[in-house]
C-alpha cells in the first residue's frame, strides 16, 4: 500500500485484520476540535485494525493509514471466522494475538495515566528505537500524548 493512504476509514464498518509485514501505520481519529488523534502506530511485524469493531463488525470512529509504503496481508473476518472453526491451532493463535493486543492496550493506558511525557518518550525509544526515522513527529507526539512542541522540547532536552 502507497504512503499515507488510508485504508480503512470511520464511519464504516473495518472491512480486514491486516497483517504488517514492512513499513509503518497507524490508527487514529479526529477530536470534537478537528485534531487527528493517532492511537497506535504499528511497528513491523505485527496487527492493525479498529479491532473491536473488526471484531463486532460495527461502524469505526478510527481510520487506518499507512505512514510510509507497507506491505501487507489482510483477512476478511468472515474468513478468520472460517480459519478458527477450521484449525485449532489457528484459533490458539487468534486467542493468543487477541490477549496480546488487550494487555498492550492495558498496559498503554495505565502508562497514560501514571508515566511523565518524558518517560513516555523514553520507553519508546528503548523499545522502537528506529519509530524516529519513518514516523513524523507529530503522529509521534499524538500517540504520546503531548504536543508536537512538548515532545520536541523533551528532544531538545536530550541532546544538551
Amino acid at each position: 500500500m502507497p504512503k499515507n493512504s488510508v485504508i480503512e476509514e470511520e464511519g464504516k464498518i473495518p472491512k480486514y485484520l491486516y497483517f504488517v509485514v514492512s513499513g509503518f501505520m497507524r490508527l487514529f481519529h479526529y477530536n470534537e476540535n478537528g485534531n487527528e488523534i493517532t492511537t497506535h502506530i504499528n511497528c513491523p511485524p505485527g496487527f492493525i485494525t479498529s479491532y473491536f469493531d473488526f471484531i463486532n463488525q460495527t461502524e469505526s470512529n478510527d481510520n487506518v493509514a499507512c505512514i510510509t509504503e507497507c506491505e501487507l496481508l489482510r483477512i476478511t473476518k468472515k474468513d478468520l471466522n472460517f480459519l478458527n472453526e477450521q484449525s485449532g491451532a489457528f484459533k490458539d493463535f487468534s486467542i493468543a494475538v487477541f490477549q496480546q493486543s488487550i494487555a498492550y492496550n492495558e498496559n498503554r493506558s495505565k502508562e497514560l495515566a501514571t508515566l511523565t511525557a518524558e518517560q513516555r518518550y523514553h520507553k519508546l525509544m528503548d523499545n522502537y528505537p528506529t519509530i524516529l526515522n519513518y514516523v513524523p513527529i507529530q503522529y509521534i507526539a499524538s500517540f504520546l500524548g503531548m504536543k508536537p512542541q512538548s515532545l520536541s522540547r523533551i528532544r531538545r532536552q536530550l541532546i544538551k
